[in-house]
């Protein structure tokens, strides 16, 4: 057997006995990401279109529906892994351990906040919230004012949860690309 077999067998065998993610959680994890992605597309290119517009109100509508949709998803994630827990973050140094940490807080106050204050801002107009077809209580009544307030920390945290996906992102690529220390094959399927 030369060296070569010999290291990546090695590999193969280290990473089939490292921690991973639970099915569900990684499953939630994937789904989740892919739908913020699109959220964030829709958001993007659905301001950007003049008002009046009846294709813009049923994007609106959609948009407020996935995002609420989202949020549920959030909200079963985040008691999935409660009950299941997380693998231990592998060995690194301090100030990772703390990025990765910060950055996944974040990442979970974000993917709240975001669906909060949109149905917030929503309650505050004439139309409500429509999930899926179905129209849900408001909160509120018509109040320019108020609507303005949810809209733009709605629209802040966008741009945050963004620079968090990024970071991310980066954080992954950069233990898989430059690290090798397999940290992502514990959130693959």
């Amino acid at each position: 057997m030369n060296a070569t077999h010999t290291s990546e067998a090695t590999r193969t065998d280290r990473a089939a006995s490292e921690p991973r993610y639970s099915r569900p959680l990684i499953a939630l994890h994937w789904l989740i990401g892919i739908a913020i992605i699109a959220m964030i597309a829709i958001g993007l290119y659905m301001v950007g279109l003049p008002r009046g517009l009846p294709f813009k109100a049923s994007l609106i509508n959609f948009h407020k529906s996935l995002g609420l949709t989202i949020f549920l998803l959030v909200l079963l994630r985040i008691v999935v892994r409660t009950v299941y827990g997380r693998p231990p973050l592998p060995p690194m140094r301090a100030w990772q351990r703390a990025a990765a940490r910060a950055t996944q807080g974040l990442l979970y106050v974000a993917m709240v906040v975001m669906p909060v204050t949109g149905y917030l801002g929503s309650s505050f107009n004439t139309y409500g919230t429509r999930f899926w077809g179905i129209l849900l209580p408001k909160w509120g009544w018509d109040d320019k004012g108020l609507r303005h307030f949810w809209f733009t920390i709605h629209e802040i945290s966008a741009w945050i949860l963004i620079a968090l996906i990024v970071l991310h992102i980066a954080g992954a690529l950069k233990h898989q690309l430059v690290d090798k220390d397999g940290l992502m094959r514990r959130m693959l399927p």
